[in-house]
């Protein structure tokens, strides 16, 4: 909206805002250009403050956008405070490609496909390949190059109830029709009489039925219409109803069928009555259409006690979510980000410590409950191959094994009177079956590069972020200082010692927001998506 899109990022001090934050800081779009902003910013490694001049001020992305974000900064600055960033054995860069028209994306496939493990030195065997953005919402994670699950699961799944429901809903004005066909048998014999023939009588029920699909549509819209706010509340969304021609077509086409199926059998049953044995009262009901009826009123029901099944299965499973045993405790820990201008890290977590409400304080770098910290390159028993696995491999501090209350196996965690440093590791029983090594405490694993470093640990496996990832072989690599903190409380004295806590977190990170979560708050909205498929299976 304001400055020169191939130029607002020429200068890796340059930063763009968004249209809101530009309001919000200055006023106007025109009033930002050429501001100074201090920025506090924060990396997985470390973090500083930087002067940045706006540049540019962009539209604000609109609230159905998968990204959201209110800056751009140059990625510069992230390589200059990480050296990880810049490294192509780093995972930090998400790539977009504006592809040139009539693109054969298999073969582009095969040109990138090797690309990243050539720059890599070997050190992890991948594929790269594209997916396009606007799928990837729907249709995404991939496992070695498949897509699997994702949110399209949903879509299809409601889809499919919205199927059956409405082929019940059909079936239901079927049988009611053929079962109310004495009351409408003279008049269909009457009409033959006076010259009606079975051709008529059809078009005449079935453009009952269809006007009577048009009229059941108007009122589904003014339910959608009040119901809309109700049940974006319910999903956390902002749904909008927008009807364009093509949404058009779609409903006319569905609501057609709809009464054509449902209007079919009692139009074709109906006009075939013999007029002589209507006017008689005689209406025979042959065999064959006798369990017609029945077997649709059975087809019904089974659909409607798969749907019970389904509701208490879903159900069950969000139950499941809750109650596993996750093989650490997430109750009463409460998690906090580290402000990066606090220079006395350590000084900062051993006055936590002493908080009487505060049990145990641990520190790690990255978020436990996204589980994205991997690591790879690593042999043992002298065996090169063993390079291309890929561990889960999360970073943590002194004190945070027995923060969230690990089990101990064998050996010890990392503790300062060992003086443990990052030629330490402890790993978990998946890792240790791998390995296949017997008494690994005192066991070296080479890193390459002249890095060795000794297992002095192992712990029972545990879940490493959401239960949709399997428990997986698993190293842990020490950090003195991790930039999330977390801090197991005493029961029942929340209040008292988060107060303290945020007294100190203001002297040592002044200018930040004591912003803290509670660990099982937060693992519970993981399943966030699956609690709303729960409750809309349950409506």
């Amino acid at each position: 909206l304001s400055g020169n899109k191939n130029q607002v990022l020429a200068d890796k001090y340059g930063l763009v805002l968004s249209e809101n934050l530009a309001k919000k800081l200055f006023g106007s779009n025109e009033k930002a250009i050429g501001k100074t902003v201090n920025w506090n910013y924060e990396w997985s490694d470390g973090g500083g403050e930087e002067t940045l001049q706006v540049s540019g001020v962009f539209k604000t992305p609109p609230v159905n956008s998968t990204l959201q974000f209110d800056y751009l900064v140059h990625s510069d600055l992230l390589i200059d405070d990480d050296y990880n960033a810049g490294d192509w054995n780093g995972h930090y860069a998400r790539s977009f490609l504006v592809l040139k028209e009539d693109t054969n994306i298999d073969d582009f496939n095969k040109k990138i496909g090797n690309y990243l493990a050539s720059k890599r030195e070997g050190k992890y065997t991948m594929t790269s390949f594209l997916q396009k953005f606007s799928e990837r919402y729907l249709k995404n994670p991939y496992e070695n190059g498949v897509q699997v699950g994702g949110r399209f699961e949903y879509v299809g799944l409601f889809i499919l109830i919205a199927f059956f429901i409405l082929f019940i809903a059909c079936i239901n004005f079927m049988n009611l029709s053929t079962a109310q066909a004495g009351r409408k048998m003279k008049e269909v014999g009457v009409k033959k009489v006076v010259g009606a023939n079975r051709r008529s009588l059809v078009i005449q029920y079935l453009s009952e039925s269809v006007l009577l699909s048009f009229l059941a549509l108007g009122v589904a819209l003014l339910l959608v219409i009040l119901l809309l706010p109700q049940f974006n509340a319910l999903v956390d969304k902002s749904i909008e109803l927008s009807l364009g021609w093509n949404e058009i077509f779609w409903l006319m086409a569905i609501v057609l069928c709809t009464g054509l199926i449902a209007g079919s059998y009692p139009a074709f049953r109906l006009s075939a009555f013999k007029p002589v044995e209507v006017l008689k009262g005689k209406l025979h009901t042959s065999f064959g259409e006798f369990w017609m009826r029945k077997g649709l009123v059975v087809f019904q029901f089974a659909i409607s006690i798969i749907f019970i099944i389904g509701v208490l299965v879903v159900n069950k499973q969000i139950e499941y979510t809750q109650t596993k045993n996750l093989g650490y405790e997430r109750d009463n820990v409460v998690r906090f980000m580290m402000g990066s201008n606090n220079k006395q890290p350590e000084a900062f977590l051993a006055e936590i410590k002493k908080v009487s409400g505060v049990k145990n304080v641990g520190a790690m770098n990255g978020d436990f409950l996204d589980g994205l910290d991997n690591n790879g390159g690593w042999s043992w028993n002298g065996n090169e191959s063993n390079k291309g696995v890929l561990f889960q491999a999360p970073r943590l501090s002194y004190n945070a094994i027995e923060t969230l209350g690990m089990e101990l196996l064998a050996g010890r965690t990392f503790s300062k009177d060992h003086n443990d440093d990052f030629d330490k590791i402890i790993i978990n029983v998946s890792a240790l079956e791998l390995m296949s090594l017997e008494n690994p405490i005192g066991k070296i694993l080479d890193k390459g590069d002249g890095q060795k470093q000794e297992i002095i640990g192992v712990v029972k496996d545990f879940q490493y972020g959401s239960i949709h990832k399997k428990v997986e072989p698993l190293i842990i690599r020490f950090r003195e200082f991790g930039r999330d903190v977390m801090v197991k409380i005493a029961g029942g004295t929340e209040r008292e010692t988060l107060m303290q806590i945020e007294e100190l977190f203001t002297e040592f990170n002044p200018g930040y927001p004591f912003d803290y979560s509670f660990l099982d708050q937060d693992y519970q909205a993981l399943y966030k998506s699956e609690s709303r498929v729960a409750d809309l299976s349950n409506y």
